[in-house]
């Protein structure tokens, strides 16, 4: 792999997910009313109004907010409340579903604005789905009203071409003489763990790699422990990762081997913010490694014979866009994602082929089981290395 480190995550809540329906409020009525309501799994959303009118509305105010202070109508604040108040009883709905609070109004505006676009961006994109012009689903979720440049921020990515140290992983060698089945998933061999959920935190480099381990331990002894991610966070700082600012699934295999273990998830539960010291304890390691093995970049026939020989697989990819913030079922595809622009560590837990959409990889995320399908993504596979899926593919050696 590259000598620099790859500091990956995006950072997440663990939510509800429901669609959202515009409704026309009574023609006595003069304010724009948009209900938000539960939905059920099939994820279907249905618009009766596209909500321009107030994206409109809303740019008409951030115009005069962003005039100079002494030429600024005092009035902008107030009609933001206004509006929040009298018009968008969704975002009310949407703040309280998911426990949204704000300390300012112009912050919370930035909000709604994003959330009131999203849900257009979203609303366009299903109706391509139904019209079978794309593989995936979008829908509403924790992330929707976050502006794109602060959903771009909470990426963990991080380029260090000053990092001197040397790597040490293995070279991955194609077995011989094996069949490699057509499908494969591990979750129906009791090798991956529940989907958890690294809240406000940018780990999931930790989660990734614990997955691995996980899925190495369970091959090597039957057993299948949970690990500690918040062990990696806060105890593998000076093997290149950086807590809740993001790592390298790499560095933590490095950081295992040399301390000997890693502690179960029971005996160092996670906390979602990095300690002030570590608290590993080796009488209660779970799990070890004794170093990993770096697949070939942009392989993704060596990533399926690994996944299918060996288990679960860290890998990273390009999680950074509106699509990816707001996905919800089918075979995810994205042109503008990069092979190269890395920000977000997940897990390759499997592989298949939808007889419509073409094959796709089963991708374990570290977002709660709300997000996506019951927290996992399908992504499309042999599509020139979609969003970088093999890029950076690597496993523990246990």
């Amino acid at each position: 792999m590259a000598s620099y480190h790859l500091m990956l995550c995006i950072v997440v809540l663990f939510v509800s997910e429901f669609s959202t329906i515009f409704a026309e409020s009574d023609e006595n009525d003069d304010s724009r009313r948009l209900e938000l309501r539960p939905a059920d799994l099939s994820g279907e959303t249905t618009y009766d109004n596209d909500g321009e009118e107030i994206i409109e509305e809303m740019q008409q105010i951030r115009q005069e907010q962003n005039e100079p202070l002494s030429e600024r109508s005092n009035s902008g604040s107030s009609k933001l409340k206004a509006l929040m108040k009298k018009g968008y009883k969704a975002w009310e709905d949407f703040k309280l579903e998911h426990g949204k609070a704000f300390d300012d109004v112009e912050n919370e505006y930035d909000h709604m604005f994003a959330f009131t676009k999203n849900l257009e961006y979203i609303k366009q994109h299903n109706e391509k789905f139904q019209r079978g012009e794309v593989t995936f689903e979008m829908g509403v979720n924790h992330l929707t009203d976050l502006p794109f440049d602060e959903y771009k921020k909470l990426n963990g990515f991080r380029k260090n071409n000053d990092d001197s140290r040397p790597r040490n992983g293995s070279t991955f060698l194609r077995p011989h003489f094996v069949q490699i089945p057509d499908t494969v998933d591990w979750r129906n061999s009791s090798y991956v763990t529940v989907v958890k959920d690294q809240g406000q935190c940018g780990s999931c480099w930790a989660f990734s790699a614990t997955g691995a381990l996980e899925g190495q331990h369970m091959r090597k002894t039957h057993q299948l422990v949970s690990l500690s991610e918040q062990n990696l966070v806060d105890c593998s700082r000076k093997y290149g990762n950086n807590g809740c600012n993001g790592g390298l699934m790499d560095n933590a295999f490095e950081y295992i081997k040399d301390n000997h273990g890693i502690d179960t998830e029971e005996s160092y539960p996670y906390k979602g913010v990095e300690g002030k010291k570590c608290h590993f304890r080796r009488k209660f390691v779970g799990a070890e490694d004794y170093g990993y093995t770096d697949l070939p970049e942009g392989d993704e026939e060596a990533l399926k014979v690994a996944v299918a020989t060996i288990g679960p697989i860290s890998v990273a990819i390009d999680a950074g866009h509106i699509s990816f913030q707001n996905y919800r079922k089918g075979i995810y595809t994205e042109n503008e994602c990069s092979p190269e622009d890395l920000d977000h560590g997940v897990l390759v837990v499997g592989y298949g082929t939808d007889e419509n959409a073409g094959d796709y990889w089963i991708v374990k995320n570290s977002w709660g089981t709300r997000w996506g399908e019951h927290g996992y993504i399908r992504m499309a596979r042999n599509k020139r290395n979609q969003c970088g899926i093999a890029s950076k593919a690597s496993y523990p050696i246990v």
